[in-house]
């Protein structure tokens, strides 16, 4: 019933079939039930389906008439405003990257210069911010998820944010904010496993090194954790996973 609904609805947008060098006159307008903000309108036998907003500012009105070249550019329009819309709703629960709404629309085959058109308003309006993004993202990742610098690189490239963006974002998430969060995922692991101290480390560096932190970071943090249990082995300068 979905699938019909969607292609009656497809079909209702298509003004090819509306006749060419005749006026078009609104004999009806419809609201469409469970289609927030939508409306039928009649031209006869000929049905658009377009958006409330669309349908005011074009001024169709029931009596007034359009040329098929004028519905023409109003069905483009629908198609923005819906493109729009649609990023919108999927921008109400949290903030997206540009890449990932640009993903979603593609879903709903919008036209690609309808997307772009979409996201420059977005942009323009300031509901899509990949730099401000990217750099809340590193500070929550590293602070409260306790992940490494690596691993939040990774995720902001597969959400499509620019290289520059992300090293940006990276680069004022300190060392020590960094250390702190692998030292606390750190102590964690190496309370939990137990064995001999070359064993302890190996499974601990190997995690740690999984949460995406820096060799360097791993050793400082592990170093530490020995000093703090008072191990007499030696520190480590120098760690292999082979």
């Amino acid at each position: 019933m979905q699938e019909e609904n969607l292609h009656r609805e497809q079909e209702m947008s298509e003004v090819s079939s509306f006749p060419d060098d005749i006026d078009l006159i609104i004999t009806a307008l419809e609201r469409q039930p469970k289609q927030r903000g939508r409306y039928l309108i009649s031209f006869g036998e000929y049905v658009l389906s377009v958006h409330e907003d669309v349908m005011i500012k074009y001024r169709m009105l029931k009596g007034n008439v359009f040329t098929k070249q004028e519905l023409e550019e109003i069905v483009l329009a629908d198609e923005k405003q819906r493109a729009y819309v649609q990023a919108l709703k999927y921008l109400e629960r949290k903030q997206r990257t540009r890449k990932e709404l640009e993903d979603r629309l593609r879903q709903k085959e919008l036209s690609q210069t309808v997307i772009e058109q979409a996201l420059q308003r977005l942009q323009q309006e300031g509901l899509i911010n990949d730099e401000l993004y990217a750099k809340q993202w590193a500070v929550q990742r590293v602070s409260s998820q306790r992940k490494g610098k690596a691993w939040v690189r990774q995720e902001l490239r597969q959400k499509g944010v620019d290289k520059a963006l992300i090293s940006e974002a990276l680069s004022e998430v300190s060392q020590e904010q960094e250390y702190e969060s692998c030292l606390v995922v750190g102590r964690k692991k190496w309370n939990q496993t137990r064995g001999e101290i070359m064993d302890r480390k190996r499974k601990t560096g190997s995690f740690l090194m999984r949460r995406g932190f820096s060799g360097e970071q791993m050793r400082k943090v592990i170093n530490q954790l020995i000093r703090e249990n008072g191990e007499a082995e030696e520190e480590m300068e120098h760690f292999s996973f082979d």
